[in-house]
């Protein structure tokens, strides 16, 4: 049974966040919000959107180790899996503001939050106030930083505006529902899943939860890469990562205080965090500039394999 509760919550949390992403593209670009804002903005908090479901409901359940760690798990699973398999389908190209701007602040934001968590192991209500209010700054200042782009499908375009209001409301609301529901399954279908195989909740959440969270992100990279998007963003996962820190623990920290609760958390998976995050200017820079390809696709891939490998190697 709780292996059911897992699978239907996924496949709820891959609906609500399909027609929550499809819906915020369609509100956006009525507003006339250029591209890269919607992508690092609007599409990134709509992905991030299963992760803020199933934190806040498993801090709410008393469940803080999954809360933390689901957070932890997607930002090195956007990287590691998500971004290593995009990049192995086709070559990424990487634009200045990566380094300019979102790596940094992804870095800092995962630097603060191990600083917090290590201080005195709690995400204490203020800390998850700061974590909010530097996440609407940087919103602030990408948006008086963006320039309007040129779209690339005008068709694409076209048909998004034209979608009616309330279909953008309905989206919203079926997106809603979906990812309540799917929250609720899937903590409910791990929580019984570590306990039947032995393992600590937050080995369940930094892994299974964790990939079943990013699979918005990751459906619609591959998706984007099987279509020849050469150009594909690498803000949009790199402000995916902001959001889950920001604004996913940001969020359920104001609402319910986040102890840590299992040693490994700050041992083990935040530096496991921080290293994919980090290892990303080597592989931007080096051999080949400004292009993730695909053999650093696979050196991406390999190194969550092997994250995933130790993490039931030293559980089990």
């Amino acid at each position: 049974m709780s292996i059911f509760y897992v699978i239907t919550g996924l496949l709820l949390l891959v609906l609500g966040g399909e027609f929550l992403v499809k819906s915020s593209i369609g509100l956006s670009l009525k507003f006339n919000i250029s591209k890269m804002v919607i992508g690092m903005t609007v599409v990134s908090f709509a992905t991030s959107a299963p992760e803020l479901l199933v934190s806040l409901q498993a801090a709410l359940e008393g469940s803080p180790a999954i809360a933390i760690n689901n957070v932890i798990g997607s930002n090195i699973a956007n990287i590691g899996l998500v971004l290593g398999i995009t990049a192995i389908i086709g070559p990424i190209v990487v634009y200045k503001d990566f380094y300019k701007m979102n790596w940094p602040v992804m870095m800092l934001f995962s630097v603060v939050l191990y600083y917090f968590l290590w201080n005195d192991t709690v995400l204490t209500q203020m800390e998850g106030f700061l974590l909010l209010v530097g996440l609407i700054v940087f919103l602030v200042v990408l948006i008086r930083n963006a320039r309007k782009e040129e779209v690339s499908s005008e068709e694409e375009e076209d048909a998004l505006v034209a979608i009616a209001s309330h279909k953008i409301v309905l989206g919203f609301l079926i997106g809603g529902i979906a990812l309540y529901f799917g929250s609720e399954f899937l903590v409910s279908g791990a929580k019984d899943i570590a306990k039947s195989l032995g393992v600590s909740e937050g080995v369940i959440s930094i892994t299974m939860i964790a990939i079943g969270t990013s699979v918005p992100e990751l459906a619609a990279s591959i998706i984007a890469a099987m279509k020849g998007e050469k150009a594909i963003s690498l803000g949009n996962l790199i402000g995916s990562n902001i959001f889950n820190i920001g604004s996913v623990l940001g969020i359920t920290a104001l609402i319910k205080e986040i102890p840590v609760t299992e040693p490994q958390i700050l041992a083990r998976d935040i530096f496991w965090m921080l290293g994919f995050a980090a290892s990303l200017i080597p592989l931007v820079f080096i051999p080949k500039r400004f292009v993730l390809n695909r053999f650093k696709g696979i050196v991406l891939f390999l190194g969550y394999g092997l994250f995933i490998y130790l993490v039931f190697k030293t559980t089990l």
